[in-house]
């Protein structure tokens, strides 16, 4: 380990405690979640009650991400009906595949912001401070309209918790190691990996003053040889109340973040699947920070108004550096007015998203993404009707914008794009929906001018990749179910997707000069051009997803058990539309046009139950047999094995695997609580893509204290 690092991490934890934690109102105590009260969600800019949102939607709750130990925000999204993760991939609905790391149809909105990256447009998911949120919100389905490029498969969204007037102190840490796989060949370690983990939060509001402060450090060995993680991270709040002006409320919001880790990307071969190929594990050092300042404000006539600004920078470092193969930096504006006026409910607005990117990787690069945005709400009685529109401008270094729209013949420099929804109440307790949404994103820069090695196979860039486009559609029911003090709520949904210009990395032949795949069948013209042949990002799909979803989400207590429920199942039918005999030639199983790394059954499941002092929870996740991969990981590149014994391995794991996670938590006192939690307790062997297997089973020790 580098010291630089390790002595950062150290400071970035303990530091900041002592000059919040004097100050806390020592009598301030925890209440228990005896929630009978109405679920509000943000996620679609107006606050609302989440049975009276027109799009599918799951919140998930803090308890949840407490008691269940994650380590980082992607484990916490993988536990929601229609959710899957693919290292670093999140797909809502199979709407995503598996991208190679770059770009995301899913987007994190922090605070009402986009929060990308800059240069890869992925999500740093471990970078996210999701332990200090309300709560996290998952809008399933197109979402443009509301926040622009990158969410066109769905919204991931939090806002962080308020300072309370009592104060606020807790910490968390947590203490596992993993088993042993159930293959003995897998085994590559003598004394087991260890994780650990620390988070520590303080918050005060004084006068018209409010701070928070947190700070969190994780360490993994890695149950993968090579794969292991560092990280420490502060984050924090300021926020100000004006005496003179009481409509004006101005704030601060930032987090830094240091990690050192080793990135493990293909396995070695289908029997030594934790341990790395030659060649095709890294070391890297990162650093992501975020500052971000905000200033609202109630008008004399009513009208809500909020500025809210970020400057996010991210890097990819080496072995030795913080910053090396990559720095990106974002500068994002957001203004919005909202005023109700009788039944209607107006929000207007207008954004500027500006990257400057430097890469010897990617090439220096800077962006710029415009927007103007209105939403107007209407409800009268049991009825809420709601209407969108988006015009965006997108342009890259000095090129051609990419929001070129053809209008009556003239090409105009923008894009629109529109959403509808509509919500009735049947009953009290029943409630209709259905929706309509548009979504566009505007590829990556990492996605287009990507060129490097992993392990002997090529990754080309792509300079003409163009954006995707896409619209989604559902119409679904929600029941409220009341039993004393247990509250449930079901849904169900149907749902379709529909995309043009989907990017995906190809594999082929191509010429390194122009990009253009070389054409020849001439094998040793192919042998002699052997490095001209990878996988490239490309407009490769046409799709068109179809399906049906049920989920219940449930708190409250039925008799003296108090009872929280997360559980889901999502049947889909996700079709490549593209007809290309050349595409088609791609696909590992030719016996259907199922889009790669998808499948059709996918199932989740949490149950926590709490008698007095104790507590239970069960958690298990399926996802059915994923058909189809790229053919060259199956049947490799000119004779040789890009994932030595992956066709084996698909011949022999060709069906979903069930994966049960089990806790036991105790109160031993009104302020602690500690937790024993035993994940993939069956120790099943799964992988969530090609040369990655997931954890074996492993077992968490876990203390929650909370003042």
């Amino acid at each position: 380990m580098n010291y630089s690092v390790k002595y950062t991490i150290l400071f970035l934890i303990f530091f900041p405690i002592g000059i919040f934690a004097q100050d806390l109102n020592k009598d301030s105590i925890r209440t228990k979640t005896k929630d009978e009260k109405a679920v509000y969600v943000r996620a679609s800019r107006f606050e609302q009650q989440i049975e009276e949102v027109t799009i599918s939607m799951e919140v998930l709750r803090p308890e949840l991400i407490a008691n269940k130990g994650f380590a980082n925000l992607e484990q916490a999204v993988n536990q929601s009906p229609g959710v899957f993760t693919m290292d670093g991939q999140v797909s809502i609905r199979g709407g995503g595949g598996y991208a190679y790391g770059a770009g995301s149809r899913v987007l994190l909105v922090w605070n009402g912001m986009p929060m990308l990256s800059p240069d890869i447009g992925d999500v740093k998911w471990n970078a996210v401070p999701m332990e200090h949120a309300e709560q996290i919100e998952i809008i399933k389905g197109a979402s443009s309209v509301l926040y622009g490029s990158g969410a066109l498969n769905g919204i991931i969204a939090m806002n962080e918790k308020e300072a309370p007037l009592d104060g606020a102190l807790s910490a968390k840490v947590q203490n596992g190691v993993y088993g042993t796989p159930r293959r003995a060949s897998m085994k590559w370690w003598g004394a087991p990996p260890t994780f650990q983990l620390i988070d520590v939060y303080a918050a005060k509001r004084k006068d018209n003053h409010a701070f928070t402060i947190g700070v969190n450090a994780f360490r993994d060995k890695g149950y993968r040889e090579g794969d292991h993680e560092l990280r420490g991270r502060i984050h924090g709040t300021y926020t100000y109340f004006s005496k003179k002006i009481p409509q004006l409320k101005a704030g601060l919001s930032f987090h830094t973040q240091v990690q050192e880790e080793g990135v493990f990307i293909l396995w070695r071969n289908d029997s030594m699947c934790l341990q790395a190929m030659a060649n095709t594990l890294s070391e890297q050092r990162a650093l992501r920070l975020s500052l971000d300042p905000y200033l609202l404000f109630v008008s004399k006539n009513k009208w809500k108004q909020a500025l809210r600004t970020r400057y996010y920078l991210t890097t990819t470092g080496s072995s030795t550096a913080l910053v090396d193969a990559s720095l990106g930096q974002m500068y994002y504006a957001d203004y919005q007015a909202n005023k109700k006026i009788k039944h209607f409910d107006l929000s207007f607005g207008a954004t500027s998203n500006m990257s400057q990117i430097t890469s010897y990787v990617f090439g220096n690069h800077f962006s710029k993404n415009f927007s103007l945005y209105q939403q107007t709400e209407f409800s009268k009685g049991k009825l809420d009707l709601q209407a969108g529109f988006r015009l965006e401008y997108c342009q890259l270094n000095q090129q051609t914008p990419e929001t070129n729209y053809k209008w009556f013949g003239q090409t105009l420099p923008i894009f629109p794009i529109v959403r509808f929804g509509a919500h009735y109440e049947l009953q009290k307790s029943t409630h209709l929906r259905a929706s309509f949404g548009q979504g566009i994103r505007f590829p990556a820069v990492a996605e287009r001018y990507i060129s490097t090695s992993v392990g002997g196979l090529r990754i080309f860039q792509n300079p003409d990749l163009r954006s995707e486009e896409g619209w989604a559609a559902e119409v679904g029911v929600k029941q409220i179910l009341v039993l004393g003090r247990w509250k449930a709520m079901l849904d169900i949904a149907g749902f379709v997707n529909a995309y043009d210009n989907m990017t995906e990395f190809a594999f082929g032949v191509f010429k390194p000069d122009t990009m253009a795949t070389l054409q020849t069948t001439n094998p040793a013209a192919i042998n002699y051009f052997y490095n001209w042949v990878g996988f490239q990002a490309q407009n490769a799909e046409k799709a068109r997803i179809t399906g049906l979803e049920f989920s219940m989400n449930s708190t409250g207590q039925i008799g003296e058990v108090e009872v929280l429920t997360l559980v889901g199942y999502t049947y889909m039918n996700p079709i490549s539309l593209n007809k290309d005999p050349i595409y088609l030639a791609t696909f590992s199983d030719t016996t259907s046009n199922l889009l790669k790394y998808r499948f059709r059954h996918l199932a989740k499941a949490d149950v926590e139950l709490t008698y007095q002092k104790f507590g239970l929870g069960i958690s298990a996740r399926y996802n059915s047999h994923m058909p189809n991969i790229d053919l060259a990981f199956e049947d490799g590149i000119l004779g040789t094995e890009i994932l030595v014994g992956m066709s084996k391995y698909r011949e022999q794991f060709n069906k979903g695997v069930p994966v049960f996670d089990v806790r036991f938590n105790y109160e031993f006192s009104e302020h602690l609580k500690g937790n024993l939690i035993l994940n993939n307790f069956t120790n099943a062997e799964y992988v969530s893509r090609p040369g990655a297997v997931q954890a074996p089973r492993n077992l968490v020790v876990q203390f929650q204290w909370v003042l």
